[in-house]
């Protein structure tokens, strides 16, 4: 009965997703709810295949197919090419979330080029070229979704310069693509989490308490709660150009 309501009543029914780092995570939680919402889903991964694989399981339990892709989103073939293989492997593209990203956080003396070129060529460069490749392809009504931070609202304290800069220019992106793809019915949106409960991040790690504090809930948000709000701009057709923040009060 399960595999029947997916196939038949998802909203996203039909449809073809790819989610950049969906092998853990928020990219995770977002694969899951996508299919949970009736879309095949590709996830991209680097480094971690099993849990990539693992996705892939659990959105095929919900009778929907998926594949795990290995691309590097820094590399800008492999950022690009992800899109032509989800494309090739799936039969078409509807929607894109641009999950993939790093964060190097630190004093600004101690910053390297080596941290500048990295970070930028994955959180702005790999997002740009991803966007770039999905909207040569995707169908009319497609949709881009890009992950940001709440570090773009209000960054609390210091050691967050090279981050929060790749993040903001994404906002740029987003409003721009919003401008260059409405006549084509294609959405572009970012959604701004705050703290959320990852392996990256965890709610008891050493830093969560204060993390928690800058929140006006006072707690870490979850990844399917980041997920629930990716779903929604899925399906939405009158959002586009938006920043959503899921950052339990942290820029109030």
């Amino acid at each position: 009965m399960t595999t029947t309501h997916a196939k038949t009543h998802g909203t996203l029914h039909g449809k073809v997703a790819l989610v950049t780092g969906g092998g853990r995570g928020i990219g995770a939680a977002t694969a899951v709810r996508l299919a949970r919402e009736g879309a095949d889903v590709a996830v991209t991964y680097v480094n971690g295949k099993e849990a990539a694989e693992d996705v892939v399981r659990r959105v095929e339990a919900l009778g929907r197919r998926a594949v795990a892709l290995r691309a590097d989103s820094g590399d800008a073939a492999e950022a690009a090419g992800a899109v032509e293989r989800a494309e090739e492997l799936l039969g078409g593209l509807d929607v894109l979330v641009n999950n993939a990203g790093v964060g190097v956080l630190g004093p600004l003396e101690d910053l390297s080029l080596a941290d500048v070129d990295r970070v930028l060529a994955v959180n702005v460069r790999g997002v740009f070229l991803t966007s770039q490749a999905a909207a040569a392809r995707m169908r009319p009504g497609g949709r881009i979704i890009t992950i940001g931070t709440c570090m773009t609202q209000r960054v609390p304290g210091p050691g967050g310069t090279l981050y929060a800069t790749s993040k903001s220019a994404l906002v740029g992106l987003t409003k721009a693509l919003a401008r260059e793809l409405g006549a084509r019915g294609i959405t572009a949106n970012i959604v701004h989490p705050g703290p959320t409960d990852t392996d990256m991040n965890p709610a008891d790690g050493p830093y969560a308490a204060a993390q928690a504090a800058m929140t006006a809930v006072g707690r870490f948000g979850t990844p399917d709660e980041v997920a629930s709000t990716v779903a929604h701009l899925a399906t939405a057709e009158y959002v586009t150009g938006a920043e959503i923040a899921v950052d339990g009060g942290h820029a109030a």
